[in-house]
């Protein structure tokens, strides 16, 4: 089922946002036929996010940049060129789910680079979800700040606590829950998808 009413602490105009989407997939010559296929996500949803109509979920948001090979906050912001940039915290984009959980992206989008670090709150017995496969080479880093996280990676679970830390390679389905029905897990996440995205493949959700 697909989802709408995430709320983006950005700034930005849905009409933007869908501008920003439309402009990554025309770079890397994607119908949106083929970007449906990629992502699990209808072509009707995805040309209505495209035309500003809707804004998607976390969850959906995140399938869209990942079948196109980026980051969410490639699809939120501008890129920057400078040598220094500083983010200060109420600029910073903050992508909030209705389901209980939010992202907070602190790193700045870069040219050519395909690097997010965001830090995330998953509220007390909320589940995330499950995010697709990033493409081959792809990389994340988590490091859990406070409370408990249950990361299931192709279908495994991992048990993190306060101060626990874990790399998986990211071309495989991970889901984020927090199983503690009485604190909210927060935890870092370092994300580093390499390679070209017109040659990377994904794979399909029930694989």
């Amino acid at each position: 089922m697909e989802e709408f009413s995430a709320a983006l602490s950005t700034g930005i105009r849905l009409d933007a946002l869908g501008e920003h989407i439309r402009q990554q997939r025309l770079q890397r010559h994607v119908t949106l036929e083929q970007l449906s296929e990629k992502s699990s996500v209808s072509r009707s949803m995805l040309s209505a996010v495209e035309r500003g109509e809707k804004i998607p979920s976390v969850l959906i948001l995140d399938r869209i940049a990942t079948a196109l090979g980026t980051s969410i906050a490639r699809l939120l912001g501008e890129e920057r060129r400078e040598r220094v940039i500083i983010l200060r915290h109420a600029k910073q984009d903050v992508a909030a789910d209705p389901s209980g959980w939010e992202r907070r992206i602190l790193s700045p989008v870069l040219p050519n680079v395909e690097f997010e670090l965001m830090r995330t709150t998953i509220g007390p017995g909320v589940y995330a979800g499950t995010f697709l496969p990033h493409g081959p080479g792809s990389r994340e880093y988590v490091a859990i700040e406070r409370g408990t996280l249950e990361l299931t990676l192709d279908g495994v679970p991992h048990r993190l606590e306060r101060g626990d830390s874990i790399y998986y390679a990211a071309d495989c389905l991970h889901a984020f829950y927090n199983p503690d029905t009485h604190e909210p897990c927060e935890y870092y996440l370092a994300m580093d998808v390499t390679g070209y995205p017109e040659t990377m493949t994904h794979r399909k959700a029930g694989a």
